[in-house]
């Protein structure tokens, strides 16, 4: 059975689909997304209004091999302190390279996301002062190593390294 609305009918039930809809929009979640480079890994950090979780690739930083280096990734957190985390969830994910460019990555990404939070939902005092206490410890937390490998040529073992010469 065909049903014919004539036009008032039309635009009542659109905006009373509309206003439904309106209802069931959440709230905008305060989050930052920033990156953290090393070589050839990439870390992507999502930081996001939470209660201090950090996870990395789904894990959290206390089970992140090689042992080793784990202190490396608690820099951020010892130089902030655990309160400066509180109120923030980071997740990380890494992807390229070795275990210890990535390492590397990731502490980055988690610096550079906390000081992103600061500047786009704090004040510009709270940011500065974070961003400086971090430039002060290590500047690789914040600013990236341009530094890439060289690719190989012809002619030798390497990018420079040259085959032997011999003349008999």
């Amino acid at each position: 059975a065909f049903v014919w609305f004539s036009a008032p009918c039309i635009v009542l039930l659109f905006f009373r689909i509309l206003s439904r809809m309106a209802d069931q929009v959440k709230p905008a979640v305060r989050s930052v997304q920033v990156f953290g480079r090393k070589k050839t890994s990439i870390a992507l950090a999502h930081c996001k209004q939470g209660k201090g979780l950090i996870k990395v690739n789904g894990k959290p930083l206390e089970v992140l091999e090689p042992e080793i280096l784990r202190l490396k990734l608690f820099e951020p957190i010892l130089v902030l302190g655990r309160d400066a985390f509180k109120e923030v969830d980071i997740r990380v994910r890494v992807t390229g390279g070795g275990s210890t460019s990535q390492i590397y990555a990731i502490r980055q990404a988690i610096s550079k996301a906390l000081v992103a939070y600061h500047q786009k939902y704090n004040d510009e005092f709270t940011k500065r002062e974070v961003k400086n206490k971090l430039l002060a410890f290590d500047r690789s937390l914040l600013v990236a190593d341009p530094r890439r490998s060289e690719p190989k040529k012809f002619g030798g073992p390497g990018a420079r390294a040259r085959y032997q010469k011999s003349y008999r």
